[in-house]
């Protein structure tokens, strides 16, 4: 059965049977070492294939705290999002179309239908903001909700498709 993590790389398991002592498991999507959020283990291949696929489309969701913004006019921040969420290009390869959005002063949501290395990272770099905070809240239909760092739970079945 797939898993759901809040993670945070480093952290030690809570329990014997955490999804990383559990044999055959892999992660989904995995979260660099200065991003936390949610995570997804399985051992089902071809739901990994699915979901990690470049051209799979599906969506994951990214809370960015960012500063370097601060004295941007309010034409400067939206000409921000729409070039986040559309019209960048790492090495030289465009993204796919993104959604970006500001929360509040300090922090965006940003939706990916891709997931190059370190890409919301170097999106933000490249419209000069600097990231502070980088957490998933959501991978396709599945959402962090309250699971707090460290914590996991089973997948329900119902968003086992």
């Amino acid at each position: 059965a797939p898993w759901v993590t809040n993670a945070q790389l480093g952290a030690p398991p809570r329990s014997a049977d955490h999804p990383r002592s559990v044999p055959g498991l892999v992660c989904i999507g995995r979260l660099d070492a200065d991003t936390t959020g949610l995570m997804l283990w399985t051992d089902d291949a071809d739901m990994a294939r699915r979901v990690m696929s470049a051209d799979s489309g599906v969506e994951k969701e990214y809370l960015v705290r960012v500063k370097g913004h601060e004295a941007w006019d309010e034409r400067r921040r939206e000409r921000t999002t729409r070039l986040l969420a559309h019209g960048m290009a790492i090495d030289g390869v465009p993204l796919h179309r993104a959604t970006a959005g500001w929360l509040n002063g300090e922090q965006l949501r940003v939706v990916l239908t891709e997931g190059r290395h370190r890409q919301v990272r170097k999106m933000c770099d490249m419209v000069g903001l600097e990231v502070l905070a980088l957490k998933r809240v959501r991978i396709g239909p599945i959402r962090l909700g309250g699971l707090r760092t460290g914590q996991w739970s089973a997948l329900p079945s119902h968003l086992q498709r």
